[in-house]
């Protein structure tokens, strides 16, 4: 038996916010019609959903905490392929309500990279191919 993950899934307060910014800022396909508490990103490879907090207390059968401010517990890490893509995306992202953590920077293990928060404080990473 091999184990592998299918989906990554975030909770989201806002979820029709947070499906606007990955849509409009990311680029993230998504056909969802705005009703229900889960939505799922159409995405190659391994799978994007979001789910609204407010519904977890029902399914776990406990009350879950979450964190404040900028979420330092994980970070979704995209790839735009060439280096000055990351300067592009970046820019885009922060136009349509992503907050910068650190700007566009050529990384010591060659490789271009920025970080920024989305609306609710979770941490993504633009990041280039590596190049020789």
């Amino acid at each position: 038996m091999t184990t592998r993950f299918n989906m990554i899934g975030i909770f989201v307060e806002d979820i029709h916010r947070m499906v606007a910014f990955y849509r409009d800022a990311l680029g993230l396909e998504i056909d969802w019609d705005g009703n229900g508490p889960y939505a799922e990103f159409k995405h190659e490879g391994i799978r994007f959903s979001m789910y609204a907090r407010s519904q977890l207390p029902g399914l776990l059968g406990q009350q879950p905490e979450f964190p404040r401010g900028l979420n330092g517990t994980f970070e979704l890490a995209i790839n735009v392929g060439q280096p000055e893509n990351v300067d592009l995306k970046f820019s885009e992202a922060l136009a349509r309500g992503g907050r910068q953590v650190y700007a566009p920077r050529n990384e010591p293990w060659k490789m271009r990279s920025a970080m920024l928060a989305d609306p609710e404080g979770n941490l993504i990473e633009i990041a280039s191919d590596f190049w020789e």
